[in-house]
């Protein structure tokens, strides 16, 4: 498990964009299609963009048609916490979502979908491109 990283709320303010900063620590998310990694297809590692912690593999990355970035594992499962997500003490989705954060710094990633028929591993991470950073394979 990686060691906790105490965040200062008002320093991250000045390094994220608004939509940054509303989709890791308030939980939010980018609209559909709109974020710069969703098409992205190469080489490299995406890293959480609050505390640079390596979190996905492009060789994991996925065209699921979701709108937003896919991947079906996680580099490894001590890099991310999952918890059920509730919205008004429902499930939020037709199908079980669990919320995905960074195990660092408990910033908001996004979504995990168990049973994804598009997926090789039957799992969809489904994350947003506001939350993390990509740093291309050289």
């Amino acid at each position: 498990m990686a060691n906790k990283m105490k965040i200062d709320k008002e320093e991250l303010r000045k390094k994220l964009t608004p939509l940054q900063y509303q989709v890791t620590q308030e939980k939010g998310t980018e609209d559909r299609f709109s974020g710069c990694y969703n098409k992205v297809y190469d080489e490299g590692l995406y890293v959480c963009i609050v505390c640079d912690q390596p979190l996905f593999s492009s060789d994991t990355k996925y065209d699921n048609g979701c709108g937003w970035p896919a991947f079906n594992d996680v580099l490894d499962q001590g890099k991310i916490k999952l918890a059920p997500d509730f919205i008004d003490g429902n499930m939020s989705y037709s199908k079980p979502l669990k919320e995905v954060t960074c195990s660092m710094c408990d910033s908001h990633l996004g979504h995990l979908t168990e049973n994804d028929e598009k997926s090789a591993t039957k799992k969809r991470f489904c994350i947003n491109s506001a939350s993390v950073n990509f740093i291309p394979k050289k």
